[in-house]
């Protein structure tokens, strides 16, 4: 047992030293220490240690939940024997995302005839070996599982349906057209769906949305409080969701609080639904909310419905205004304090007291954000992404200034052109030299920089002398933001849903170009920050600011960078490289940018990323060195996950490929590797076997802030 080593300070000189046993620690500080590992090293490993922990590791506030979700270096071998000696306790056990436990595996679940709350997703699973599971766990109230294709409710025993019938919570992600276990689901309070049906098979052939109606005979969901479902692109989702919500329109649940339905594209509306909607509008008082853009865009519907303690709104891609929503949501400005999420990504109109025919670069009109501030000041998730939001230079407070009062945000998406300093913009636009370069004028006395080069206050006395920006300002007061995301409103990400790779891209907004490394080092401020994005920032030429960011935000767990800077080549890898020497937490790294060279240097640096376990690339006539690749794997030990897509011959991808699963994949079950070309006909096809969790979570490009209700399951 290793002693812990404590250094204790006072008036910033060192006191003394000491050291301490382990042992010698309470119980209650001890678990709430192990409460951090994770339960198969727990049982396997450091109940081992000594007759004190062999007794802590079997405490109930450790045995009875499980979470497994993203322990990627744990095996079947682990899993089998820790089920083995606490599976009779256990009350939670989540799994999901390990697709690479066996069959076997989950069969051991049966063991643990306590559980109320079973999270499979992501797991392999049939309908028989569903039914054996479900079969011994009487007291199951929860359940998250993937219909995938060739389950058979029919297969399903008498006692897996009782066990089904006493559910209170079903999520459900599906895979081929299907109902799932939702006929059998005669309780349920909260019913998640996430349709992943794709159009084609393999083979080429067209699927077919179409369901037995008889199946969907269910009018059981008078205590559904939660109806959510996120559908992916393709019309057999939209097909196989309206025959759900068929269901749902014979008779609206009276206790219904939470209605959403996220779609990528148009949802037309069917008779069915609009029976639906106009049955909510008389018998219900939402709490959350989001509806598909078609559905809302003629905005009598939202003059209609009820809400009641609002939590969550989602008006995404909508064509709204920030009038109607001010005036219908919250009443004119009246108090809305249970607001918390807010998601008004692409829509162009928000920020406007009705919908004129307003054109991208138009001012927008503070008034909206600060009657939303003043009503609404506990919000904590908001998402203006994809959309232009241009302070005016002579209206009122600039936007970063209105938001810097929102003091309990956590998680902020913004288009870079919202945070443009329109004073600055100004005085560049008609200082001498100006159409020379659309740069930040140079901080400090009697150093000449270059044009096109951009510099940032590097040491604290130059920062506290140097002009600060709204941003700035802005960054300051939000101290404890967690999650950012600043995207260009004209941001289209390659890398293809179901589709072929997108070939074109769209030019960034003009006033993104004065957004560069003097206002992005704003960032290192935010000293808790875990998750950053950047996309689509014209400005960002060297990319100084990066260095500061990696220095500062050490808390920083994910990071992605799009399109940064110059198109044709690029400028910031010297400051990517010496930022990553920093990211020592960094768990998450995906990388867009077309010409990209992932070289040795590249990965020499990133192999100072020692916690790093994903990593995308995705370049357009982008290239990779096969051996800096082969012994950065070998070197990055936590590492799961490898996608590259470059441009790359499809030999040198498969070979690459081939030798890295090969290689590795014996020692790291969870290992996932998908490398090739870009712009190839067939990537659709490889997409499709990618684990959905990488896919949804780092794979595709999408904002992520206020994408959903938080603690939605």
């Amino acid at each position: 047992m290793c002693d812990l080593f404590i250094q204790v300070q006072s008036g910033g000189e060192t006191e003394r030293f000491f050291t301490i046993n382990p042992t010698e620690l309470s119980d209650e500080i001890l678990l709430h220490i192990l409460s951090y590992v994770p339960s198969t090293d727990l049982i396997l490993n450091v109940k081992k240690t000594c007759r004190k922990f062999a007794g802590l590791c079997l405490d109930k506030s450790l045995t009875q939940k499980v979470n497994l979700h993203k322990v990627y270096q744990v095996k079947d071998e682990e899993v089998k024997q820790m089920l083995k000696e606490i599976g009779k306790e256990i009350c939670e056990l989540d799994i999901s995302g390990c697709y690479w436990l066996s069959s076997p595996t989950v069969d051991l679940i049966t063991r643990c005839r306590r559980l109320v709350r079973l999270d499979m997703s992501g797991c392999s699973l049939t309908s028989l070996r569903l039914s054996h599971l479900l079969s011994n766990l009487v007291n199951l109230r929860s359940l998250a599982i993937d219909v995938s294709s060739g389950f058979d409710a029919g297969q399903l025993s008498s006692e897996c349906k009782a066990t089904l019938s006493r559910l209170r919570e079903l999520k459900q992600t599906i895979f081929s057209p299907s109902y799932g276990v939702v006929p059998c689901c005669t309780s349920l309070e909260k019913l998640l769906l996430f349709f992943e049906v794709l159009d084609r098979t393999r083979e080429g052939m067209l699927m077919s949305g179409q369901l037995m109606v008889g199946e969907s005979n269910i009018p059981h969901y008078q205590n559904l409080r939660l109806f959510y479902a996120r559908l992916a692109p393709g019309y057999i989702n939209e097909e196989v969701v309206r025959l759900y919500l068929a269901v749902l329109s014979d008779r609206t649940p009276e206790n219904l609080r939470a209605f959403l339905i996220s779609v990528p594209g148009i949802l037309p509306e069917s008779r069915a639904t609009i029976n639906l909607l106009h049955s909510m509008a008389k018998n219900v008082a939402l709490e959350a909310f989001q509806l598909p853009k078609s559905w809302l865009n003629g905005t009598s519907l939202l003059q209609q419905m009820n809400f009641s303690n609002p939590s969550y709104f989602s008006f995404s891609r909508c064509m709204i205004s920030g009038g109607q929503l001010t005036q219908r949501i919250i009443n004119g400005g009246k108090d809305c304090k249970s607001l918390v999420s807010l998601n008004v990504r692409g829509c162009p109109f928000f920020f406007s007291s009705d919908i004129p025919l307003r054109k991208p670069e138009d001012d927008i009109d503070i008034t909206i954000l600060k009657t939303l501030i003043t009503a609404c000041p506990n919000l904590t998730h908001l998402n203006f992404s994809s959309a232009h939001h241009h302070s005016s230079e002579s209206k009122g407070k600039h936007l970063c200034e209105i938001l810097a009062k929102l003091q309990h945000l956590r998680s902020l998406s913004l288009p870079v052109c919202s945070i443009a300093d329109t004073v600055t913009t100004t005085e560049k636009s008609n200082s001498p030299g100006a159409s020379y370069s659309s740069n930040p004028a140079p901080l400090g006395f009697g150093k000449k920089v270059r044009i096109g080069v951009q510099t940032y206050p590097r040491t604290q006395n130059d920062q506290d002398n140097a002009p600060t920006s709204v941003f700035w300002r802005l960054l300051k007061q939000l101290s404890l933001l967690e999650h950012l995301e600043l995207i260009g409103s004209n941001f289209y990400s390659v890398m293809p849903r179901n589709d072929p790779a997108i070939r074109n891209t769209y030019p960034p907004c003009k006033r993104s170009h004065s957004v560069g490394d003097a206002e992005l080092a704003a960032v290192s401020q935010v000293v808790f920050l875990q998750s950053l994005t950047l996309a689509q920032l014209p400005g960002i030429l060297l990319g100084s600011s990066l260095v500061s960011i990696g220095m500062k935000c050490q808390q920083l767990h994910s990071l992605s960078l799009a399109n940064l800077g110059m198109m044709g080549k690029v400028v910031y890898i010297s400051s990517l490289c010496e930022m990553l020497k920093h990211c020592r937490h960094l768990r998450d790294l995906r990388l867009e940018q077309p010409y990209f060279s992932a070289n040795s240097q590249f990965f020499q640096a990133l192999r100072h990323c020692s916690s790093l376990q994903r990593v995308c690339i995705v370049s357009r006539n982008g290239r990779f060195e096969a051996d800096a690749v082969m012994s950065f794997v070998s070197d990055c030990l936590e590492l799961i996950m490898c996608h590259m897509f470059t441009g790359e011959t499809l030999t040198a991808c498969r070979s690459l490929q081939q030798s890295i699963i090969q290689r590795f994949q014996p020692e790291r079950p969870a290992l996932n590797v998908v490398i090739f070309p870009l712009l190839h006909e067939s990537l659709a096809d490889v997409i499709r076997d990618v684990p959905l969790m990488h896919l949804d979570e780092i794979t595709l490009f999408k904002s992520r802030v206020a994408e959903e209700p938080p603690k939605l399951w």
